[in-house]
């Protein structure tokens, strides 16, 4: 996980604090007899549980209402949001330049150090392929007795 920074780490602690604070403020008026504003308010009547799969009666008969009035709007929605090819581009390049300056770039040094690796590794693999070529071709001409092939 990573660390908090100490910014994160102080607004967690003041957050701790104003809770604390606001608790023991609740302790203090309830010791004192005074109704807060959660006690006055009417508890909510319990809703039916909605299947996962299924609409309720309430939502069959509100569902055609919601999607007529929804169509206009979306329509005019749509004609806003479409910006147009070339701002969506420009849009994408400059998303493109953020990501490109978020970029570790190696050095200089890496970069050379790093091609003479794959340079070594080639030249190392592409002797050993040789070298097993000229080996496994001379045991096939052994075997087949074809001079001709040498």
């Amino acid at each position: 996980m990573a660390k908090k920074s100490k910014t994160q780490r102080a607004k967690a602690s003041a957050a701790r604090q104003a809770r604390k604070e606001k608790a023991k403020e609740l302790k203090e008026l309830e010791a004192a007899g005074v109704t807060t504003a959660a006690e006055e308010t009417p508890a909510k009547p319990e809703e039916k549980k909605k299947s996962l799969f299924k609409k309720s009666s309430d939502d069959a008969d509100a569902a055609p209402a919601k999607q007529e009035a929804a169509k206009p709007a979306k329509k005019a929605a749509d004609k806003n949001a479409n910006p147009g090819i070339v701002k969506r581009f420009t849009g994408f390049l400059k998303d493109v330049k953020g990501e490109l300056k978020r970029v570790t770039w190696p050095t200089k040094q890496d970069v050379l150090r790093w091609s003479v690796v794959v340079v070594v590794a080639l030249l190392f693999f592409g002797v050993y392929v040789t070298i097993l070529d000229g080996i496994v071709t001379q045991i096939l001409v052994g075997i087949s007795g074809l001079s001709s092939l040498v």
